[in-house]
């Protein structure tokens, strides 16, 4: 199955980010993707933290999920949207707090699964400083559904966000589940991002015998933050098979499923667990 990591550098204008999405989504899908993922955060990154809570939606309803739904429909494609906000229901009174959550959409454009970020990001290291607490609502359970391709091979796929991906202990329970494909849409800082991005998504391909999808941020935004970029996916046995530095880019690569059976026949340390 041939999958998509869409790199953006998204701007702070929703229509504008929308706009971009979707010529790269044409593109991935002309190119014979079946899957295409955005990354964290695709349709807006702010001035400031609170800006998303201007643009949050209620589950099920809003323009941005009306896009990715319509996106999916006519392109005929399995559309994951990075992460958007949604709002926190009994926090609706004052909008103080929101959900940063990644939606699946089928080829008919039905919502088919819905992840609530788990981990929430804090660093500081005296020039950067970020504590999505202030504003994000942690979701609570993983998510993993199932994605019937088009030669009849149903894939599992385990969801997760940017800085999920340091907890290994989120993809082990999906690695459990027999998950043979990990997602990790991100927007993280060039500071960590250059520090432990390829290094920690190699590890959890290799630790769960599992194709990893990173789409990321990738560039100097307008509002003056620079993410990593260098979306990428890995295959099992942790070899890169395809990755951009920075700027907007359609990162493609193919699934093979026999080569993830001979990995997981060869070394079969999923079975050797014994915690």
């Amino acid at each position: 199955m041939k999958v998509a990591a869409i790199q953006m550098v998204s701007a702070t204008s929703v229509a504008v980010n929308l706009e971009r999405a979707a010529a790269l989504l044409a593109q991935a899908a002309a190119e014979g993707a079946e899957l295409a993922v955005l990354p964290e955060y695709f349709c807006l990154l702010g001035r400031k933290d609170t800006d998303k809570l201007q643009i949050q939606e209620a589950f099920g309803s809003g323009p941005i999920q009306d896009f990715l739904a319509r996106s999916a429909r006519e392109l005929g494609l399995w559309i994951v949207g990075g992460s958007l906000p949604l709002t926190v229901a009994d926090a609706r009174a004052s909008g103080s707090r929101v959900r940063n959550s990644s939606l699946v959409f089928d080829p008919s454009g039905a919502c088919v699964a819905r992840y609530d970020k788990i981990h929430l990001f804090r660093f500081d290291n005296g020039q950067e400083r970020f504590d999505e607490s202030r504003v994000l609502e942690p979701g609570t359970e993983p998510v993993l559904f199932e994605l019937p391709a088009r030669d009849g091979r149903r894939w599992r796929i385990g969801m997760s966000v940017c800085y999920d991906l340091r907890f290994p202990e989120l993809y082990r329970r999906y690695a459990a589940q027999g998950a043979d494909l990990l997602l990790v849409p991100s927007a993280f800082t060039h500071t960590t991002g250059q520090a432990h991005w390829e290094l920690l998504l190699r590890a959890r391909a290799v630790e769960n015998l599992a194709y990893v999808l990173a789409p990321a941020q990738g560039g100097l935004h307008e509002n003056g933050r620079r993410t990593w970029g260098h979306s990428l996916l890995v295959d099992p046995w942790g070899t890169l098979l395809g990755q951009q530095a920075e700027g907007e880019a359609v990162v493609s690569a193919t699934l093979d499923a026999e080569r993830l059976a001979q990995y997981r026949s060869q070394l079969p340390a999923l079975e050797h667990r014994v915690l």
